[in-house]
């Protein structure tokens, strides 16, 4: 399933009582993050879909754990991805005999959680950029660098001309 020839795991949540459309917006903030960070965006995520989202991803950390013997707090969301489900067609009367069609969307959720991996790069601090770019321009770095100021200045005064 991977390119990268770690270990896997998938779990899936079908006929979830929610359109594809409304899970993939969450699955969007968490597709590609480690398993901690996820279930804390999922956490403070006001959808209704973070919590089916939520369950499947406790579903696959288990399911890595029991199965595979990984460390939960050691995976990331390699996929994540929701399918649309069947559609129940139901309708509702309108004014004057006529008939609104009324569609109750599902979807099938399924989350791909991965080993991470060991040697991560590190992050590149704020002040590393300012330095990195200043010895690769050929001017001497100089001691200390103040942003520029935002406030504007008072309109000057013009004077009369008679």
């Amino acid at each position: 399933m991977a390119a990268t020839g770690k270990i896997t795991v998938r779990a899936e949540a079908k006929y979830v009582g929610i359109s594809a459309r409304k899970a993939r917006v969450v699955l969007d903030h968490i597709r590609g993050r480690s398993v901690p960070e996820a279930r804390t965006i999922l956490a403070f995520t006001p959808r209704v879909a973070a919590r089916d989202i939520e369950k499947v991803l406790a579903s696959a950390v288990a399911n890595a754990e029991a199965n595979h013997g990984l460390d939960g707090a050691n995976l990331v969301l390699e996929a994540a991805y929701a399918d649309e489900g069947p559609t129940l067609k139901r309708w509702r009367a309108r004014a004057r005999g006529r008939v609104n069609r009324i569609r109750k969307r599902s979807c099938h959720i399924t989350l791909i959680v991965r080993e991470a991996d060991t040697a991560k790069r590190p992050r590149k601090q704020a002040t590393d950029a300012p330095a990195a770019a200043q010895s690769t321009s050929g001017r001497e770095p100089t001691t200390e660098t103040q942003p520029k100021s935002r406030r504007r200045l008072p309109a000057k005064k013009k004077e009369a001309v008679a």
